[in-house]
């Protein structure tokens, strides 16, 4: 694993306008073939969360899951993991209104467009997958009982269907969002995931 993060690391050097050698050298060695491109570590938690729920060790398979830190990032990441750049095939997942971006970014890198869409954004998916129940359980579980009640008393939470409250409670406190985007893939206990996500992980 510790490889794979080091690969991680030198990606986004690279992608800042480091230099790529060692980037190459960590892939080659990595025997890559494949890059999944993420918006955020959120979305990087639930992939690697469902491959795990799987049995499926992704570095083993050859494939590297990259966070990019925002969407407007991947017309840099795809040409320098993609044709232009290490040659890896490209995937990837994306919410719809950053879908442009990816289009875009795939053009650029002279790749065949492969990316999954999710209507809003994964915790959307997993909301809706999962059921507004089942996510407030897993807020119970984690202890959050009281900040999940003390948000839904806020005057601009009043009205609001379940889903967007769930769904805006998860970015309210740095690191939640990444954390759940674990969790809920977990609390699917056997559940098929949200589409976009399990046609990723089925094409990888």
């Amino acid at each position: 694993m510790a490889d794979m993060d080091a690969f991680r690391d030198e990606i986004a050097r690279w992608a800042a306008g480091g230099a790529g050698d060692t980037a190459a050298e960590l892939a080659a060695g990595l025997g890559l073939r494949t890059a999944v491109l993420l918006e955020g570590p959120s979305d990087l938690a639930a992939v690697e969360a469902l491959a795990a729920r799987e049995d499926r060790d992704l570095t083993a398979e050859g494939v590297a899951v990259v966070s990019m830190g925002g969407a407007m990032s991947v017309g840099r990441y795809a040409g320098l993991l993609g044709p232009p750049g290490l040659g890896l095939r490209l995937t990837g997942l994306c919410d719809a209104r950053e879908e442009p971006f990816y289009v875009r970014g795939w053009q650029r890198a002279g790749a065949a467009r492969d990316f999954h869409v999710c209507v809003a954004d994964l915790e959307d998916e997993m909301i809706r997958a999962l059921g507004p129940e089942r996510v407030e359980e897993v807020i119970r579980a984690e202890d959050e009982l009281r900040p999940w009640q003390t948000f839904l008393a806020q005057p601009a939470q009043h009205g609001r269907p379940r889903e967007q409250q769930l769904r805006r409670f998860l970015s309210t406190k740095k690191g939640r969002k990444i954390r759940y985007g674990s969790l809920l893939v977990e609390a699917l206990d056997g559940g098929r995931p949200p589409a976009p996500l399990a046609d990723l992980l089925a094409g990888l």
